[in-house]
């Protein structure tokens, strides 16, 4: 365990983060999951009756929103009051994977990931990473890493259900595959704060995002492995995401997409809008992360938003003035949203309180 957090917080600027920010304006995708009309059977197979009522999501984009990626990569939703059920499709023509051993280093292999924060928060949220051999990585983690967190290796999605099925032949470099794909259903209890809670979000909306890591590879006797520059290191690999970050760090949560798990049936229709509550979070985030900057560069915080930003946080046409109370740890940042009347506080670790 202690390795492994060693390793977390070493890695810096791999998959996972980068320092580095970007000016593109960010808006989170949304997807309607409806619950299942029939029962999905875990197999890797798309054919269920459910599934083929509803929608894929939009094509994959690189996570800095700036590229498009070389293959396509799309996913489905769907729940029950026992699982949230995903399926996502990727296209590969060369499907390859070593890693057999649960909790390793999945993304060291080309690999399909799952981040989900319940309520939106961006504490305490979860990661799933699985490779084309059906070996997966499940993660806890306390807060995101710009915030100096705890990530428990130990943390298992017990009851998981998982299935790979490869569209050409693994780990064979003498063909062409299609691709591959994973289904997999993600039991609700996992989530669970007590015994008794119920965690299942009937007609709510979660914060959640999907990454899809490709590596460019090289064939060492007759096996696939990471490509090496001529110097012996690996190239840097690819981030390709359902919604993007603008920065190559799927650890920002409020960036994430929202999924809203519709009452209704498959094969129905329902409509989510973004609350515009959620509008002005982004904007406080974006404070958050200015203020994150201005302590690294003067070892104090500001107090005034004139020093983090020249735009006033304007919202649906409304002008917002959010105020910084300074303590003796930190700050609380703290605006009052005039669509719900709620006081929404992003304090100095990240954590989003509204009430």
């Amino acid at each position: 365990m202690d390795l492994k957090f060693k390793f977390f917080v070493i890695i810096g600027c791999l998959s996972l983060m980068s320092c580095a920010q970007s000016n593109k304006e960010i808006i989170p995708n949304r997807y309607i999951a409806y619950q299942t009309s029939s029962v999905i059977k875990i197999d890797g197979e798309d054919n269920d009756e459910s599934w083929s009522k509803v929608e894929w999501s939009e094509n994959f984009i690189d996570i800095e929103g700036v590229k498009n990626p070389t293959y396509k990569t799309q996913v489905k939703m769907l729940w029950d009051e026992t699982y949230f059920y995903i399926f996502a499709k990727m296209e590969e023509p060369h499907v390859w994977a070593t890693l057999k051993q649960k909790d390793t280093i999945i993304f060291y292999n080309n690999d399909f990931e799952v981040f989900i924060d319940p309520d939106g928060d961006t504490h305490n949220y979860y990661e799933l990473e699985l490779n084309a051999l059906n070996t997966n990585w499940d993660l806890f983690i306390s807060k995101p890493y710009r915030e100096g967190n705890v990530v428990l290796n130990d943390w298992t999605v017990t009851g998981l259900k998982s299935a790979v099925k490869i569209d050409g032949t693994i780990n064979n470099p003498n063909d062409i595959d299609e691709g591959w794909v994973v289904e997999m259903a993600i039991p609700w209890s996992v989530y669970k704060k007590a015994y008794s809670e119920d965690v299942v979000p009937r007609d709510q909306f979660w914060r959640v995002n999907f990454s899809r890591v490709n590596w460019d590879f090289q064939i060492t006797d007759g096996k696939y492995e990471r490509k090496k520059d001529t110097d012996g290191k690996f190239l840097h690999e690819y981030n390709w995401v359902w919604s993007a970050t603008g920065v190559v760090n799927m650890h920002e949560p409020e960036k994430w997409g929202y999924v809203y798990f519709s009452s209704k049936l498959a094969g129905q229709k329902d409509d989510f809008i973004i609350p515009q509550d959620e509008k002005i979070k982004w904007e406080l985030y974006k404070l958050h992360r200015a203020q994150k900057e201005f302590f690294k560069k003067n070892n104090t915080y500001s107090t005034t938003i004139d020093a983090l930003t020249s735009k006033a946080i304007i919202v649906s046409h409304k002008t917002l003035i959010p105020t910084f109370e300074i303590h003796s740890t930190g700050y609380n940042l703290t605006v009052k949203s005039p669509f719900s009347n709620k006081t929404m506080i992003v304090t100095e670790d990240g954590k989003f309180i509204s009430k």
